[in-house]
């Protein structure tokens, strides 16, 4: 049996482009290791910027505004990896999902973020197509809706679990009123709690490599407590920095039942050569409880930590975005 079959588990490729697509992506489908896809602002600037596989569209398209030039190219690399993910939606529509992101510039405009998201799904014209909506008091708004009117959302930036509580209250709203089988995932970045917080924790006798796996639990607790298998939670930013950790870190220790984790290909590859392929042990609420409750005793202020990283996380997706559209302006 498999991880899958077992406990509902799934492990997709966070990572877009063309030629990819084309070859390494369809080999590690067919090998049963990912069942979906997701993309963001950054793997699309990284991708649109450094292949030449977009050269020809890109030559074709210079006449347009960039922005326009952008959906364009990003459109047909989604439609693409629909088309390819299209048999495991067909044998299982909690999977064979690719995500593509709402500008963010829109993640605190709820009518515009609702408008792009309806727009961008409707020129992709896929049923496995998941629109990505940040974790905003607008997006929560946003994300009901979109789901409301029948389109599966991937809501991204979580990093509290009051945003996946939040999350997964305004996704079951939605998808209860569209009357639809609509899917949706919760988004927890994972790895940049480690990045941000390992070196105070270790001027203050704590252990590293260990907040960012607890906060995700506790978030994963949050969006189970609603019992809506429509909704999994997303582990995303699960790739590891430097050689301190394995690679596959962070996704052995979140092989969780309902649950889906978003990895980069160097990530994959690790966890295919040395990861676990088995169900992870899962700390109980209280115990996460506990655990944030000794972090206060030392002075961790875990709200700034939330404040900053989704700041952070908002402002990293606009600058590519607009990096992006700045290279794409006519001369």
């Amino acid at each position: 049996m498999s991880l899958k079959e077992d406990i509902n588990f799934s492990l997709w490729c966070d990572f877009i482009e063309r030629d990819f697509l084309e070859n390494k992506f369809q080999d590690i489908i067919k090998d049963e290791i990912i069942h979906g896809a997701t993309s963001n602002p950054a793997i699309f600037e990284s991708s649109i910027s450094n292949s030449v596989a977009y050269a020809q569209q890109l030559q074709m398209l210079q006449a347009n505004e960039p922005k326009t030039i952008y959906e364009e190219l990003a459109i047909s690399d989604i439609k693409r990896a629909a088309e390819i993910l299209s048999d495991l939606y067909i044998e299982d529509t909690n999977d064979g999902f690719i995500s593509i992101e709402v500008d963010p510039a829109l993640c605190d405009d709820v009518e515009g973020t609702i408008e792009e998201g309806i727009r961008l799904n409707s020129a992709i014209g896929a049923d496995n197509v998941m629109i990505k909506v940040p974790a905003t008091e607008a997006g929560f708004v946003a994300m009901k809706e979109l789901t409301s009117q029948g389109i599966h959302v991937n809501a991204t930036l979580i990093f509290s679990p009051l945003q996946a509580l939040k999350c997964a209250k305004a996704l079951n709203e939605g998808i209860k009123a569209s009357n639809k089988d609509i899917k949706a995932v919760v988004s927890v970045f994972v790895s940049r709690f480690d990045r941000m917080c390992d070196s105070e924790f270790l001027s203050k006798g704590l252990s590293t490599g260990k907040l960012g796996i607890v906060n995700a639990t506790k978030c994963y607790h949050e969006v189970e407590k609603l019992g809506n298998k429509n909704i999994r939670t997303l582990f995303a930013s699960t790739g590891v920095k430097g050689d301190d950790l394995p690679g596959s870190y962070y996704v052995d220790a979140l092989i969780f039942p309902n649950s889906v984790n978003t990895a980069p290909l160097a990530t994959i590859e690790d966890w295919i050569e040395d990861g676990k392929k088995e169900e992870s042990p899962i700390m109980s609420e209280n115990e996460c409880d506990k655990y944030f409750d000794s972090l206060l005793s030392h002075k961790i202020d875990m709200n700034r930590v939330y404040n900053k990283l989704l700041s952070d996380g908002l402002e990293s997706f606009k600058e590519s975005f607009k990096e992006l559209l700045s290279k794409l302006q006519k001369d």
